[in-house]
């Protein structure tokens, strides 16, 4: 069901890209899109005031159907998570080659190492002066 609402979603927005951009600019923004629509100034379907209220009211439809589906998506994709832990994803179990939990290894760690390195391994001799 998700994946057909996402079909309708998207034919939605691309018919509503193609109806937003077939409508006459108002702006005059360097005199582009302006001009007049020719003889017929009565309102007919083909005159330029008929087809604009043609095109504002596909917009607004196709605008409504957008802010639905984008609502009924939103609702099937919170309905769909349930909520998790990262505690539920860690595993019991231990690799192979770990000793059990709670006891400590029986290596020398990097710090026991570093201490051995930085003490001095024979008698000390003080300096002469």
């Amino acid at each position: 069901m998700e994946t057909v609402i996402i079909v309708i979603h998207l034919m939605v927005v691309i018919a509503l890209v193609a109806v937003v951009l077939l409508q006459r600019s108002e702006g005059g923004a360097l005199g582009i899109g302006g001009g007049g629509g020719g003889g017929n100034a009565g309102g007919g379907i083909f005159s330029s005031r008929g087809s604009a209220n043609v095109l504002t009211r596909t917009t607004g439809i196709l605008a409504v159907a957008f802010f639905a589906t984008s609502i009924l998506l939103t609702v099937i994709a919170r309905n769909a998570v349930t909520p998790s832990s990262v505690l539920d994803n860690v595993s019991t179990e231990q690799p192979a080659g770990t000793p059990p939990s709670g006891t400590e290894g029986s290596g020398d760690g990097i710090l026991n190492t570093l201490k051995k390195q930085n003490q001095p391994s024979g008698p000390q001799v003080p300096a002469s002066q």
